[in-house]
């Protein structure tokens, strides 16, 4: 049950004496709390046992931290959401927070997804390969990795003792020779014959015992194959084994860090430094370590490490499948509670342990000393960053340092597969969660116009922003622009902005100076002269920087674009036509122009196209 109450309070009444009506009304239910300022905002989400004690202990004007005495003052409303339980109350919380993201509560600002290792189940040769997001195909999955890096070593790792495809299928059954993988020992080329299926299933279940931590029985078996290889005097075979048992041996002392007595749990290490955090994790899975991943969440000066150890946990697993144990540098606030939470969750029991000496304690303490050191580059980095943005601000006369650069850049080939890209940097340097990519719709753009395009991506833009965030409280506006180009590029977008009534915003074009050499750039302003800085002066070197993020990805994200368009065929617009029937109809014809002019009579022939389908994919071409 919910209830809030929207009328605002007289800005001159203190915040406590707000929150001290509210006692009147609510109960002593567990449920969810949240405190809005005048404007109707989030300031604070909270949980609750008990609402009304909870929220009894705000109804009083002193005693409170910093952090929390500012939140008292800026309250002017709450809203009430009661549960039937804390540890709903809990869950709801940590939810909320996430999609919120109030003011005052300890906030996970980087949330990606982690890839995993798919077995695919799709063929008689099953595929490897690295996988990230829904969990929608076929086949065995292995994870969380901490980074694609991970993955890749793992992966490489898998390929040179197992010697799996990671090739797609089309190409897998398209080849009529072996690729460069099989010469360089790393695939046995099941896609011209070289393994039987009996053979390569048998490697397949060999690479998912590696992924489930039982090398040393693979090894075993390995080694038996070999010794009989060699009584038989198949000594190419046995070649082969005695290889891929030095492969494998070769693995397993790379992975030396690997815990031995921890087979799956995730090490979770908080370091807070000067009102800053970082938090490090390790998965560690079947027995390996399987990479790690440091956050930096959002905090103040005045929380305490249990605070901020249960926001990250609780905000950390909304989304993910936690594993049977987390290993923590330090208590959360409510033990007991977050590990029914995450029991609920994953449906199995979940241990939150803070270990005091042994192997766990040791990992912790290899934990922590990542986490300082992180922690260390980070504010070195912020530090220097800060400098930086404050000569930005110097060299192009804003108010003040900005604490949002958005880049803008375009890529295309002759007008094709045109792209527009948004970088964003601020003082903690790239925010990479903020980037955003344009698909260019503009039919009656010529094609390379470049102004065009540029024009369209900051229509778009800021149409959104001004639907958005029209009163730019959320953080979500430009500090400044840096536009790739000279002043007619200036003077256009300048006229956009204009026409949305954000011509307040500070722009700036870059253009390429004197024989397009990069140190001689020129800087364009509305109304005032062309500026050049010194060839050496480090805000040059950060807008150069900037300038060739937001080129690299604009290139990347064309690139990507321009390979989906490649791969397209016809078959991806008629009706009924997946994947599986598209691979079919393409080996059995060859080409989709083949499958286009192909009678019905032939299209009932391909193996998995029903009779309905072939008429229905006949029809589609001869109407076309």
């Amino acid at each position: 049950m919910e209830q809030g109450d929207d009328a605002t309070q007289p800005k001159a009444e203190q915040g406590y004496k707000v929150i001290q009506a509210y006692l009147k009304t609510i109960d002593a239910s567990p449920g969810v709390y949240r405190m809005l300022d005048s404007e109707s905002r989030v300031l604070y989400v909270g949980k609750a046992r008990n609402l009304r004690a909870r929220v009894s202990s705000y109804a009083r004007p002193t005693g409170h931290s910093a952090r929390i005495a500012r939140m008292i003052d800026n309250t002017a409303s709450m809203m009430f959401l009661t549960t039937r339980t804390e540890t709903e109350a809990l869950l709801l919380e940590q939810n909320l927070i996430k999609q919120l993201k109030p003011k005052f509560n300890v906030l996970l600002r980087d949330d990606k997804s982690f890839p995993n290792i798919l077995v695919t189940a799709d063929s008689e040769y099953p595929q490897i390969k690295k996988h990230r997001g829904a969990k929608k195909e076929k086949g065995a999955y292995y994870g969380p990795f901490a980074s694609a890096g991970a993955v890749n070593r793992t992966l490489n790792q898998l390929q040179r003792v197992f010697l799996l495809r990671d090739c797609s299928n089309a190409m897998f059954e398209s080849r009529t020779r072996p690729c460069l993988q099989y010469q360089i020992k790393r695939c046995s080329a099941p896609c011209v014959g070289k393994i039987s299926p009996a053979d390569y299933q048998q490697t397949v279940q060999d690479a998912e015992k590696f992924l489930s931590g039982k090398s040393t029985d693979i090894q075993a078996r390995l080694a038996q194959d070999m010794a009989r290889a060699s009584e038989e005097m198949e000594f190419e075979r046995a070649a082969a084994l005695r290889d891929r048992i030095k492969a494998l041996t070769q693995v397993q002392t790379a992975q030396g860090i690997n815990p031995r007595n921890v087979d799956e749990a995730d090490i979770i290490a908080l370091h807070l430094e000067k009102g800053q955090a970082c938090v490090q994790v390790f998965f560690i899975r079947a027995g390996q370590n399987w990479g790690n991943h440091d956050y930096y969440p959002r905090v103040g000066s005045d929380v305490d490490a249990a605070e901020v150890l249960e926001a990250f946990v609780g905000q950390f697993y909304d989304t993910r499948e936690p594993p049977r144990q987390l290993i923590l540098s330090n208590q959360v606030e409510n033990p007991d509670l977050m590990a029914d939470a995450l029991t609920q969750k994953l449906g199995r029991k979940v241990e939150l342990l803070v270990p005091q000496r042994g192997e766990k304690a040791e990992l912790i303490d290899s934990a922590l000393r990542n986490a300082r050191e992180s922690l260390a580059r980070k504010m070195a980095e912020t530090a220097t960053q800060a400098r930086l943005l404050q000569g930005v601000a110097d060299a192009f006369d804003l108010p003040q340092a900005p604490a949002r650069v958005e880049v803008y850049d375009n890529s295309h080939i002759q007008g094709a597969h045109a792209v527009g890209a948004m970088i964003v940097a601020g003082p903690d340097g790239f925010m990479k969660n903020q980037y955003r990519k344009f698909n260019i719709r503009g039919d009656e753009l010529t094609p390379g116009d470049d102004f065009g395009m540029m024009k369209e991506v900051l229509n778009r833009r800021f149409r959104r922003l001004l639907k958005e965030d029209p009163d730019r409280s959320r953080g979500m506006w430009p500090d400044l622009l840096l536009i790739d180009g000279g002043a007619g590029q200036v003077s256009a977008v300048r006229e956009i902005m204009q026409d949305h009534g954000v011509g307040d915003i500070p722009m700036v074009g870059v253009a390429k100076g004197l024989d397009r050499d990069a140190g001689k750039e020129e800087f364009h302003r509305t109304g005032k002269p062309v500026k050049a800085l010194r060839h050496n002066d480090p805000v040059l070197y950060f807008i150069q920087r900037m300038r060739d993020e937001a080129h690299r990805f604009a290139i990347g994200t064309h690139r990507a674009k321009r390979s989906k368009a490649v791969g397209a065929t016809p078959l991806d617009d008629v009706p009924g036509v997946g994947a599986a029937r598209k691979r079919a109809l393409l080996a059995h014809f060859g080409s989709a122009k083949a499958v286009a002019r192909a009678n019905l009579a032939d299209l009932k022939a391909v193996d998995g196209v029903s009779a309905a389908l072939a008429q229905k994919i006949y029809d589609y071409f001869q109407t076309g």
